[in-house]
């Protein structure tokens, strides 16, 4: 999946892979492999590649181990993850305790609404990790429109819906034309 984000964003930059691999040293054939994923780019490689592109570097650190399955591939997962943007906290209460069987999570965020009740309750935490592709019925947190949510995300082919679990909240159909983002999968409460 690293591959994917990399060759994405020299593209959303207009950036050839000869013009990446000037500015990073790095060798076309390499590159090339790196891009479609039959090498990984060691820290430093990686380092200089987001140097080059002028971006974060921590955001695609996130996919580097990850793996883009069929469904994903199908709903075009590497294009709802985000490389230049970071999650805004606005509140922070505070530190809890990262329980040992999600040691990939990066935040403990606060559910803030009773939209996924009973399966997670208003006020309570989830564990979410950065910047994963998800599967139908994975839970997850979402951008859209500028909106966070925490839903449960299935997809059909390229049809994505988000689903609350309490039947008052409405489900959202993502449209090609919403501003739409996977932020990260909820990996337990």
């Amino acid at each position: 999946m690293i591959g994917d984000m990399i060759a994405k964003a020299r593209k959303e930059k207009k950036m050839t892979k000869t013009e990446l691999a000037k500015l990073t040293d790095i060798n076309i054939g390499h590159l090339t492999h790196i891009e479609k994923g039959e090498r990984n780019p060691s820290h430093k490689a990686l380092k200089n590649i987001c140097r080059a592109l002028d971006i974060p570097y921590q955001q695609l650190m996130y996919t580097y181990d990850k793996d883009i399955n069929e469904e994903q591939a199908d709903y075009n997962a590497v294009s709802h993850i985000s490389y230049n943007k970071l999650l805004a906290v606005d509140s922070v209460s505070g530190f809890v305790d990262c329980p040992s069987t999600v040691p990939s999570s990066a935040i403990a965020l606060r559910v803030n609404d009773n939209s996924m009740e009973p399966t997670f309750e208003t006020g309570s935490y989830v564990f979410v990790e950065f910047n994963t592709p998800l599967n139908s019925k994975d839970y997850g947190v979402f951008s859209v429109n500028g909106e966070i949510l925490i839903r449960k995300f299935t997809s059909k082919k390229e049809k994505i819906t988000l689903k609350a679990d309490n039947k008052d909240f409405k489900d959202i159909a993502i449209k090609y034309s919403d501003d739409f983002y996977i932020i990260g999968k909820i990996l337990s409460k």
